[in-house]
């Protein structure tokens, strides 16, 4: 089977591989492939381009001490090693306080757990478990990553996880919008400015519909004009299914 001619296998094992997830054979054949497609390399890309800012919202990964004696026994540093050895631990060292690298791996089980469970390994999970397909990065005004919206068009639920808490005024709310290809946006509930919430998710809100999300500051209670907002945008990002 010539995986090239399968859309939906080369977006599978393009976001397997992403994640790690694709292992021995399977991911030597999928590298050979890779070298000489461009196909592939996009959906590599693409897949990247989606995960990377998952990643801030990461929580960040200590090792514990246990770790550190096991990478020294296996790099044989011991305390009579040459200086090599002294480059090598400083080289751990720096590698463990490096807050990025932490939260790169961080972002592998955050993202098998929250947003990509039961999508990509086409396992059949617990029916209890929420599935989500719908994925945005909400972002502000300069491209920073604000909140994470995720879908589970099965339970009806949209979840909203914020990174860091908003600074929103006593009698200003923040609410969620759904920006349709055509038409008036489509208020979806108003956010917890200090956490996470689970808003109802009405059918047909699939990324084709609505391909952004936006959040907009407005009076408390929300917006007072049903067919839209009327305080500024702050906050949007791309509506994408997964």
């Amino acid at each position: 089977m010539n995986i090239l001619d399968n859309e939906k296998l080369i977006e599978r094992l393009s976001g397997e591989y992403v994640l790690g997830t694709l292992k021995g054979g399977a991911r030597r054949r999928f590298e050979t492939l890779l070298a000489d497609s461009l196909v592939l390399r996009r959906a590599v890309a693409g897949w990247q381009d989606r995960l990377h800012p998952m990643a801030e919202l990461a929580p960040v990964a200590q090792p514990s001490p246990q770790v550190w004696t096991r990478v020294a026994a296996e790099l044989k540093l011991t305390a009579t090693s040459a200086s090599a050895s002294t480059d090598r631990m400083a080289f751990w060292r720096g590698l463990r306080n490096d807050l990025a690298f932490w939260r790169g791996l961080g972002l592998v089980s955050t993202t098998l757990a929250t947003v990509l469970v039961g999508m990509l390994l086409t396992k059949q999970l617990d029916q209890a478990m929420p599935v989500t397909t719908y994925v945005a990065m909400l972002t502000d005004d300069k491209s920073m990553p604000v909140a994470l919206a995720t879908g589970d068009p099965l339970r009806g639920q949209v979840t909203i996880k914020l990174v860091n808490r908003q600074d929103v005024a006593s009698d200003k709310s923040l609410q969620l919008w759904a920006v349709p290809t055509s038409g008036a946006p489509r208020s979806l509930g108003l956010l917890a400015a200090d956490g996470t919430i689970t808003l109802p998710l009405a059918a047909g809100l699939t990324p084709e519909a609505i391909p952004l999300l936006a959040v907009s500051l407005e009076p408390k209670g929300g917006s007072p004009d049903p067919n839209g907002p009327t305080g500024p945008i702050i906050y949007k990002g791309a509506w994408v299914k997964i």
